[in-house]
């Protein structure tokens, strides 16, 4: 059974494993656009956004309470703004499960988690990125029942 809970400082190290996984992904797929290896995050950063109540993150741990994936996110919401309408969105900023961890489920109970969370706490919808270097987190997202928002584009000049 994957049990989810808020991430703790004492992550740090895990999560900071997990994030440079991640840019990985990303620097394979587009060498052009993401330093490798790197982290989106310096462990001091880490510690004030695990701490502050608008940026929750949620890890998947073991057995021995160790991370096996985690899930950054945000709150959003545009009061008074002059054309969208004043909803609360829980983003998604990031999913990954440890290389080690993956077909364990883990990236489900995640983000199960985070539709519970942003239900409890009465947000109007879940959103989040994919780069479409990453054809295996769409399908996963795709699987979880997540459909296209908007569709980011480029030119490479």
């Amino acid at each position: 059974m994957n049990i989810v809970r808020r991430a703790l400082c004492k992550d740090i190290p895990v999560i900071m494993d997990l994030l440079l996984q991640v840019d990985m992904v990303h620097h394979t797929g587009r060498p052009d656009l993401f330093k490798g290896p790197a982290t989106k995050y310096t462990e001091k950063q880490l510690e004030d956004i695990i701490v502050c109540d608008d940026t929750p993150v949620f890890v998947c741990v073991d057995e021995n309470d160790v991370p096996m994936g985690h899930a950054f996110c945000m709150f959003k919401q545009f009061p008074d703004d002059n054309v969208l309408t004043d909803i609360k969105t829980l983003y998604i900023d990031d999913i990954c499960v440890d290389e080690k961890h993956r077909g364990k489920h883990v990236g489900t109970a995640l983000y199960d988690h985070v539709v519970s969370y942003a239900r409890q706490n009465g947000f109007y919808n879940i959103t989040l990125n994919v780069w479409s270097l990453n054809p295996g987190a769409l399908a996963f997202y795709e699987s979880m029942g997540l459909k296209p928002q908007k569709i980011g584009m480029e030119l490479v000049l």
